[in-house]
């Protein structure tokens, strides 16, 4: 069965529009596992824009599963997740002016720089993951760089225009899944997923975990977080 990460960055997103303290996604995140998530993920950005430090090292008290940190392939990143240690960081590409993270990580135009990051990382017993569009290049540079794991994009999928393009998209995931796996990587997915078009993600069997936010974060506003984790947790449990 695969596993449920559930990103509680855009908690942190609605306090940051009052620069208060609530909604806490601290608490969010407990009631994520309470509720059955096999994990929790946040991503501290460079500008602190919704998750700040003083969350990370609550949360690497608090959660009890798999806290999974988003973030850049800087020093100073590095330099944090060496501190707080958490079970795994995903790399990701960064821009200041996205709303949210678009397209992944180009491992193959730095493996150098991305080898080099990875090693440091887990020479602190964090397992790393690279967040990686579904093209072979990015795989096979990804197993270049020693990483444990890929986290395949499913962005395109999630916005195609058509049933076509979905089918298209949802064809790469699948090869590049398989892929990842023949490579001695582990597979994630994410970026968009939600309680619709999740169901086809679901029927990939190389893909050991989904990452979701915004959707059951969304969702949650209205059944609150317990019932939004199960819903999903069901959906997945079908499979």
């Amino acid at each position: 069965m695969m596993r449920l990460g559930v990103n509680i960055d855009h908690v942190a997103t609605v306090r940051e529009a009052r620069k208060t303290r609530i909604p806490d996604p601290v608490a969010a995140a407990i009631a994520a596992e309470m509720a059955g998530a096999d994990g929790i993920v946040c991503h501290l950005r460079e500008d602190r824009r919704h998750i700040k430090d003083k969350d990370l090292y609550l949360l690497k008290e608090i959660v009890k599963n798999h806290l999974n940190l988003e973030m850049a392939a800087t020093d100073e990143m590095v330099a944090i997740a060496i501190e707080v240690i958490p079970d795994m960081v995903t790399l990701v590409p960064e821009k200041r002016e996205e709303l949210t993270t678009e397209g992944g990580l180009d491992v193959a135009a730095n493996v150098d720089w991305i080898e080099d990051v990875v090693a440091r990382l887990r020479s602190n017993n964090i397992v790393v993951s690279l967040f990686v569009d579904a093209e072979i290049g990015q795989i096979k540079a990804a197993a270049r760089c020693h990483a444990d794991y890929v986290e395949l994009h499913t962005g395109c999928y999630a916005t195609a225009d058509d049933l076509c393009e979905a089918n298209d998209e949802l064809e790469k995931i699948r090869s590049m899944a398989i892929a990842g796996a023949k490579l001695g990587l582990g597979v994630g997915a994410g970026h968009g997923l939600d309680y619709q078009n999740v169901r086809e993600i679901l029927e990939i069997e190389q893909i050991e975990e989904l990452n979701i936010g915004h959707a059951i974060i969304a969702k949650s506003m209205m059944v609150g977080v317990d019932r939004a984790v199960r819903e999903m947790l069901d959906i997945i449990r079908t499979y």
